[in-house]
């Protein structure tokens, strides 16, 4: 799982223009989400995001996605699961104090933000994690608010 995990932080500015196709469809999609319900559309969604996130990024499902943020790196694979960059214990090779055989995370995140586009958020600190949101669908989450926010601005008016 880390050699897809690595793979994807190096190939980080193509995962950042899939991520963004991905989102633009879901916000797209908030007159069926939300004819539909939201709430009823939660798991079968979150069954998805767990199967690609999972397999692309090890994702942790926390519900509060920051892998745009993070070199498309999931904090939540730290074994400290720290968000806002590393502890004072990786190694002068750039492994995990915890896990040796491991890369660290936040070394990870730096080298994947490098490649990106949106590079200089890896410098918006991160919210703590809400353990409420855990396995819930973040996709969905965004969507939502985006499509809230697109609205608001056009009055209303549908998408």
């Amino acid at each position: 799982m880390r050699a897809v995990r690595y793979w994807s932080t190096s190939h980080s500015a193509a995962m950042e223009r899939i991520y963004g196709a991905v989102e633009w469809v879901m916000v797209k999609l908030d007159p069926v989400w939300r004819a539909i319900g939201y709430e009823r559309v939660e798991k079968p969604m979150a069954a998805l995001e767990k199967g690609v996130k999972g397999f692309l990024f090890d994702c942790k499902m926390c519900g509060q996605c920051a892998l745009s943020n993070t070199g498309m790196s999931c904090p939540m694979n730290c074994p400290k699961t720290l968000r806002n960059g590393p502890c004072g214990g990786v190694r002068s090779n750039g492994h995990c104090e915890v896990d040796a055989d491991m890369r660290c995370v936040w070394v990870e995140a730096a080298r994947g933000a490098r490649n990106m586009h949106s590079h200089e958020l890896i410098e918006v600190v991160q919210l703590p994690v809400d353990s409420r949101l855990k396995g819930r669908s973040s996709w969905l989450q965004v969507a939502r608010t985006k499509a809230e926010e697109i609205r608001n601005l056009s009055g209303g008016a549908p998408l």
